[in-house]
């Protein structure tokens, strides 16, 4: 049973600031990629940022240079530090992991979070 849980969101007003954190806990043996997404309402789900195992990074055009996605591997826990919040980033932010069960499962299997609410106004 693997769970994924993000916490740290909240109300915040334009030109705040956020931390996000994503606890992942369950039979792991490791986490490949992972990565926040948001969904807005009306909208599709989007990708904002990944961070593979290794550190390697990647952004949204409209999170380059605002957020920034670290990750704790020794916690199995990934964070997204976001500044300079636009109300145009109000959404349910979700986690998602690539879970290695086993030693022997190198893809790994996606699990999400239940998502957290972000919302930016004055």
């Amino acid at each position: 049973q693997v769970q994924l849980v993000e916490s740290g969101g909240g109300l915040v007003q334009p030109g705040g600031s956020l931390r996000l954190s994503c606890a992942a806990s369950g039979s792991i043996f490791s986490i490949n990629t992972m990565g926040w997404y948001r969904q807005a309402p009306g909208k599709q789900r989007e990708l904002v940022a990944t961070i593979t195992s290794g550190g390697s990074t990647t952004y949204a055009d409209s999170a380059k240079g605002r957020f920034t996605i670290s990750r704790d591997n020794a916690k199995n826990t990934v964070y997204l530090q976001m500044r300079s919040l636009k109300p145009e980033d109000t959404a349910v932010y979700y986690c998602k992991g690539a879970v290695r069960l086993t030693r022997f499962d190198f893809r790994g299997i996606d699990y999400w979070g239940q998502g957290t609410q972000v919302t930016v106004s004055s």
